[in-house]
């Protein structure tokens, strides 16, 4: 049920509201919700369990909101989507009509950018595309979105390159550029296609640091240390992730992200125990809590990102038994954030399973997975998962009833996609 104090959809879409939301001016937002949508400061205190004096002085300018538990109190007692507050998507965000309701904020209608928007307009148009493709990417098992993303990205180059300048709104335009790339790098890795995601990571990086938009510059670094490990070079994995280490400002979460990256390329470097160290730092940052400085995209860096990452290299080194409670963790986990990627985990669990011969729970693992295994929309997951099954098969002590479960997986992702 929505509240009463659930901002309309057409208020949401007000450029004085968008901006104070995304400057996180809270006392200008409850301004604009009594001016707009008629709900008393009494009303708008109640909600977000504020003190109807507080609220009154933030609407005069006076002080600010930064605690991030209150922000999501706000954010969902105006039913504003996590997004758009550089948060987690809210648990209400996926309840039947939440959708509907905020159809135009939560995930545009469309993947498309006309050639006919200028300026301000142009700019919102291609950050809606990314915000609807990032949400299609982490939506049920992730849908593959690899090549809308690189096709709406070669639009905006293509004007970017020959287009009539607009020079009022040029860094702007650079700056939603860069991080549509960004999206499109990503999506392009995730579908294993290596080289064109490293083509449009460079070009990202180059929009992000031309526009000056830091955010961006450093989802995108991350991104490429992570490409740079995942393809077996630990050593450029390491050396990007203390390229930005170098710097200062980072806040605790954009650190914990970037340790990790380091400690994973250490670990496969065969420095185990310095590397052991630099995870524990990792998730001592990730305890330091979220913090308003927290670039837009942090949301899904939490402890059980690092455990996952931990869990990959001692899965890899053979350490099975390590690997498999922090697997289960992500696995398992609820409340973790969901992300298209999902399927890397419970491949990589299984395999673990199998590896430690745990018959049992390797069997209720692919009864969780064989219903949506013709689902997973990532490609690193589907061919985790393909190969960790060829392999279980070919276990000569295996179970019957194990081995025709594993067999399942491998029909299942032969199934053709338009079979219902």
């Amino acid at each position: 049920m929505r509240p009463s104090t659930a901002i309309p959809t057409e208020v949401l879409a007000r450029s004085d509201v968008r901006e104070a939301i995304e400057s996180h001016d809270f006392g200008q937002l409850f301004y604009l919700v009594r001016k707009w949508v008629g709900i008393s400061y009494n009303g708008i205190a109640e909600s977000c369990d504020i003190k109807s004096s507080r609220i009154g002085e933030l609407a005069r300018g006076e002080g600010s909101i930064t605690a991030l538990a209150k922000i999501e109190k706000i954010a969902d007692a105006l039913r504003i989507p996590g997004h758009m507050l550089r948060l987690a998507p809210r648990p209400w965000e996926s309840l039947p009509g939440a959708a509907d309701s905020h159809a135009d904020h939560a995930a545009p209608r469309q993947i498309s950018i006309s050639d006919e928007a200028r300026g301000d307009e142009y700019v919102e148009a291609i950050r809606e595309t990314s915000q609807r493709l990032i949400a299609l990417d982490n939506e049920l098992n992730g849908l593959p979105i690899a090549d809308m993303a690189a096709h709406s990205f070669k639009a905006v180059h293509r004007r970017l390159g020959g287009g009539e300048p607009e020079p009022k709104h040029e860094r702007d335009i650079q700056a939603a550029a860069a991080e549509l790339a960004e999206v499109a790098g990503w999506a392009l890795f995730d579908a294993e296609q290596y080289e064109a995601a490293r083509r449009f990571n460079q070009e990202a990086l180059f929009l992000a640091r031309t526009s000056g938009d830091r955010a961006i510059e450093l989802l995108i670094l991350q991104n490429m240390s992570l490409q740079s490990g995942w393809q077996g070079r630990p050593r450029e994995e390491m050396d990007i992730a203390r390229s930005v280490l170098d710097q200062q400002n980072l806040s605790p979460r954009v650190e914990a992200i970037f340790r990790t990256r380091e400690a994973r390329g250490l670990f496969a470097s065969g420095r185990t125990t310095e590397a052991m160290k630099i995870f524990d730092r990792a998730r001592s940052l990730i305890e330091d809590g979220a913090r308003i400085s927290d670039p837009f995209w942090a949301w899904w860096i939490s402890a059980d990102e690092v455990n996952g990452h931990l869990a990959f290299v001692l899965q890899d080194s053979g350490d099975w038994r390590s690997a498999i409670p922090l697997l289960q963790e992500n696995v398992y986990n609820q409340r973790r954030p969901r992300v298209g990627y999902q399927g890397i985990y419970s491949a990589r669990l299984l395999a673990s399973l199998l590896s430690e011969k745990a018959w049992p729970e390797a069997g209720e693992l692919l009864e969780s997975i064989i219903p949506t295994v013709s689902e997973i929309g990532s490609v690193r997951a589907r061919n985790l998962l393909r190969g960790t099954a060829a392999i279980g098969e070919g276990e000569a002590k295996i179970p019957e009833s194990l081995r025709d479960a594993l067999h399942g997986v491998s029909k299942a992702m032969q199934e053709d996609p338009g079979t219902l």
